[in-house]
């Protein structure tokens, strides 16, 4: 059989690498928060399919003990292992608690500055924080700008 044959029965673990490279990519590379939780949200969905697919096991059953006589219990059957799937009920529902929080973060951030932008967000700070110590606001946006030029 062919390696691209054999890749293609794979399919499930091509589509955990896709997910996760489009999770990591909006965490990286956008600066909404929001999006960022999304982002997560994407990753932490391939995570679990990762863990349930690898705790599939072909032509297993739940894991039921049935009884050939009484006493013994019947040879030959397999048996899936059903703690990932737990686990990932368990992780589905430590997602959603952190996405609440997130988002209910990214609303708060929202109403105290306006914006859910990182950039902006991290801008206005170091305004306030220069306005504190007393600088002008003309003075604070020159002071941002040769901060901008040495980084």
């Amino acid at each position: 059989m062919s390696p691209f044959l054999v890749s293609l029965g794979l399919w499930n673990y091509w589509l955990v690498v896709v997910l996760m490279m489009v999770g990591l990519y909006l965490v990286i590379a956008k600066g909404n928060l929001v999006k960022k939780l999304m982002g997560l949200n994407i990753f932490q969905g391939a995570v679990i399919m990762l863990y349930v697919s690898m705790g599939k096991v072909s032509g297993g059953t739940a894991p039921i003990f049935i009884e050939s006589s009484p006493g013994e219990l019947a040879e030959g059957i397999v048996y899936s292992n059903p703690l990932p799937h737990v686990l990932m009920l368990t992780a589905i529902v430590v997602g959603v608690a952190t996405t609440a929080v997130g988002l209910a973060l990214a609303v708060r951030i929202r109403e105290a500055y306006g914006t859910v932008e990182e950039d902006d967000v991290t801008r206005i700070q170091r305004l306030d924080e220069l306005h504190e110590i007393g600088l002008s606001a003309r003075d604070a946006l020159r002071e941002l700008g040769s901060e901008g030029e040495e980084e």
